[in-house]
């Protein structure tokens, strides 16, 4: 049997991939394709909105050409899966004309006619969708996902606002206004990013979803977890998407880390140990250490350590107790909480001002995950074994500072009608908005 194999992004699936994909099986018997993971085109440099992985593994094996889909997740795989699957073609469309020939050593190469007048990039600009995006609170992280926002398809930075006009002004790129209050920029734009202090966050929240617009709000979204509910509710009625920003949430090496543990590679999860910490100076934690502005390192970090417990063992813990160091301020600078599940347990610690090996530890029935630090700007990971001969390691590559990956699947969720992301579910953000909500009462509460 003669297998070929061929590989692409197949967003917005048209006649010439249809084409491409029926010429690739005339050239054997068995034909494999291999998908781009994360709807990540590596080449131009920018996350589309298009179509998710799931989609358009779908839309592949719906032409009827297809013996098997496969994910492309890492550079390189293409050797690996050449040799894993025994193939005797690799086919790849002639504008990709010489660079794949490093390939014939280990198969024969074909570069296959493209049908010329159709293309992804095409249908995307005949059909562009261009969410216009306002931006409120212009510090260190707006900064940088302005930045960012020209890495993803179909977002325009449209307006901007801050207290502080002259922030906004030094940060407005070219096309956006700098508005003059947040009521005027929500009255102009169709999503918002919040990256306000944390106490700003609920009520500018709930005021853009009411008026209809879509909203990404930083880490942590609120610090209640009543508040949380009722946002999500708020944004399930006016049919607007609200989303936090957890970058390490839809980072692509990190939710590759979570299918495999899923998938039991590792066996059933009884332990999850994660860690973060900045060991600066307090002159440059003003505002992280200011009690009048929800300082502390539980609601600066917490929400990151948090994630794999959340996404792994599920919101349904039967107990969480929390031990704090506190400054002269009455600010946490440590802390650390213990979770007791069903049948597992997870433990986190936090520090700003005091420092601690910022690694993620997942332990399993048959082995375990080791992320080193730091771990939440995922690109690298192991899991690891009894038998060290198993072990196996994965590389990925992270896009400082991470920001495209939230915005991407904001807007996707937008464009794409998805009123919520399985990345961060809203059930997650509520079971962390409760734990800051614990903390802030003192309830399970330990003073070091």
């Amino acid at each position: 049997m003669k297998k070929v194999i061929t590989y692409g992004t197949y967003d917005l699936l048209h006649e010439g991939h249809v084409n491409l994909l029926r010429r690739a099986k005339e050239l054997g018997d068995y034909l494999i394709v291999g998908v781009t993971n994360d709807s990540f085109d590596r080449d131009r440099g920018k996350l589309n909105v298009r179509n998710n992985v799931l989609e358009r593994v779908e839309a592949v094996k719906a032409t009827g050409f297809v013996d098997q889909v496969i994910i492309e997740d890492y550079v390189g795989q293409k050797i690996d899966d050449i040799i894993k699957y025994d193939v005797d073609i690799f086919a790849i469309g002639s504008d990709w004309e010489g660079k794949f020939d490093y390939l014939k050593e280990y198969c024969e190469v074909r570069y296959l006619p493209r049908t010329e007048g159709v293309s992804s990039t095409m249908l995307r600009a005949e059909s562009e969708i261009v969410i216009r995006l306002g931006v409120v609170g212009c510090g260190r992280i707006a900064q940088r996902l302005v930045a960012e926002s020209s890495k993803v398809d179909a977002v325009h930075i449209e307006a901007l606002y801050d207290i502080d006009r002259a922030r906004a002004e030094a940060l407005k790129p070219d096309g956006a206004q700098v508005v003059d209050s947040f009521e005027e920029l929500v009255s102009r734009v169709d999503a918002v990013y919040i990256a306000t202090p944390h106490l700003s966050h609920y009520p500018q929240a709930k005021y853009a979803l009411e008026h209809h617009c879509h909203v990404l709000c930083e880490t942590p979204m609120v610090l209640s977890g009543s508040e949380a509910e009722e946002l999500f509710s708020v944004a399930e009625q006016n049919d607007v998407v609200l989303l936090e920003a957890n970058k390490t949430a839809y980072c692509p090496a990190f939710n590759h880390l979570i299918t495999l543990i899923k998938s039991g590679l590792i066996g059933d999860v009884v332990g999850i140990d994660a860690s973060e910490s900045k060991l600066w100076g307090e002159e440059h934690l003003r505002r992280e250490l200011d009690p009048s502005m929800a300082g502390g390192s539980l609601y600066e970090m917490g929400s990151y350590p948090l994630l794999p417990i959340m996404r792994l063992l599920g919101t349904e813990y039967e107990n969480i107790n929390l031990y704090s160091r506190m400054n002269s301020n009455g600010v946490d600078v440590y802390t650390r909480g213990i979770m007791r599940f069903r049948s597992a347990v997870a433990s986190f610690q936090l520090g700003l001002g005091v420092k601690t090996e910022g690694n993620l530890v997942i332990s399993g029935t048959k082995g375990y995950a080791y992320v080193p630090s730091p771990w939440w700007k995922t690109d690298y990971f192991e899991l690891r074994y009894e038998d060290q001969n198993l072990n196996k390691k994965y590389f990925y590559k992270w896009d400082e500072p991470g920001l495209r990956y939230e915005l991407q699947e904001f807007v996707s969720c937008i464009v794409n009608h998805r009123m919520t992301s399985a990345r961060l579910r809203p059930q997650d953000s509520i079971a962390m908005a409760r734990i800051m909500q614990q903390f802030a009462e003192r309830r399970n509460f330990f003073e070091l």
